[in-house]
């Protein structure tokens, strides 16, 4: 993912915090540059949009999506590894809302604010639905998510949201699956693949090396792409458990999450050893 402020559209994301130095005096006899998401720094940097992006990578899960020919996925950790709570309920625990029935958003980071992003998403698509007659395109709702996280950046009241959203579906008009990425300064991006989170660079580094003849990936081979990725991101073998899976398909566009059964199907080819 870009980073805020700037970066050079490669997917990836370098979270700089300020540091000490950028900070104002604690008496307020300094400009504290980094309190307010309106000023900009000496260097041009608004650092609240920095700490935004390190909110993401704080909540300690990654995703990965993949764009295939005719299908597209979104694979993402249920959890941060570090959470020890073995009382939790894994299947409540989900960063993947559908928007509308061909429309999908995974919010990765601070899971509050994906959940209110997701809400007024589906607001949007609904009204949209109601006055143009048809279903809002993905290129569409990602435009408005990025609107809505820009004009965060603009106003003393609000805080950025500290959410990296990934919007898959299929575009109607044209017939082909789509996915987009959304940061918090405001910036969408269209991509062929993926990924955000606190191991987003390493999956991009796989991503980047699979893809980069630029294959035309059938469904399975787009959603084990997308697990591969994760799995070496996080470098170990993934349970059907600790991953939610979610799929768009052009030939049935509505919007499906597979079952902890069809993921270790999935699972059992990629690890075949440890499967056996």
């Amino acid at each position: 993912m870009p980073a805020a402020g700037g970066g050079d559209g490669g997917g990836t994301a370098t979270v700089t915090s300020g540091g000490g130095s950028r900070r104002g005096a604690p008496g307020g006899g300094a400009p504290s540059r980094d309190r307010l998401v309106t000023v900009f720094s000496a260097e041009g940097r608004l650092y609240q949009i920095d700490y935004a992006w390190s909110a993401v990578r704080l909540a300690g899960v990654t995703a990965v999506a993949v764009r295939g020919a005719d299908s597209v996925c979104v694979v993402g950790q249920r959890r941060s590894g570090a959470s020890k709570d073995k009382l939790l309920d894994t299947d409540s625990v989900s960063r993947l809302f559908p928007i509308t029935e061909r429309l999908v958003l995974f919010a990765t980071g601070i899971a509050g604010d994906g959940r209110a992003l997701a809400h007024e998403a589906r607001n949007q698509a609904a009204e949209f639905r109601f006055k143009w007659g048809y279903e809002m395109p993905p290129d569409v709702l990602a435009q408005w998510i990025a609107d809505r996280a820009q004009i965060f950046t603009q106003y003393v009241f609000k805080r950025p949201s500290g959410v990296v959203a990934m919007i898959l579906g299929i575009d109607d008009e044209k017939e082909t699956p789509q996915l987009f990425t959304c940061d918090p300064a405001g910036y969408v991006l269209g991509h062929k693949a993926a990924s955000a989170g606190l191991k987003d660079r390493e999956a991009a580094n796989f991503l980047e090396r699979e893809m980069k003849n630029n294959p035309s990936l059938s469904f399975a081979e787009t959603i084990q792409m997308a697990i591969s990725a994760l799995q070496f991101a996080l470098k170990e073998d993934l349970k059907a458990t600790e991953i939610e899976v979610g799929i768009v398909r052009k030939d049935d566009p509505i919007f499906r999450i597979l079952t902890a059964a069809q993921i270790d199907k999935i699972l059992a080819v990629i690890n075949p050893v440890n499967q056996s």
